[in-house]
């Protein structure tokens, strides 16, 4: 179980990584509207933003798909394990808008 923990925090660094970038993007994309750059540039940067968090997002889900969703999934709670894929759900459909 310890290495379950730690790659899952591992996993968890990687998203926060992503998080980071995405904020220095999105200050730099900031700063490309103000300047009044080409409108297809500030675009291709919007998209690579958008990609980043994307991923961000996805190393989330697998992390807590691996690590809570599968506690939760063996647990003798019969109410939480409904929660959890409720959760699971609404999180997807939201991520699919």
């Amino acid at each position: 179980m310890n290495g379950k923990i730690k790659n899952n925090n591992i996993r968890k660094n990687d998203s926060l990584i992503n998080f980071k970038k995405s904020r220095s993007l999105l200050e730099k994309i900031i700063k490309m509207v103000q300047d009044n750059e080409y409108c297809i540039d500030i675009m291709q940067q919007n998209l690579a933003d958008i990609g980043m968090l994307k991923s961000a997002h996805q190393i989330l889900m697998e992390n807590h798909l691996h690590a809570c969703f599968t506690k939760a999934i063996q647990s003798k709670q019969d109410k939480r394990k409904l929660e959890m894929i409720e959760e699971i759900l609404k999180v997807t459909k939201l991520a699919n808008k």
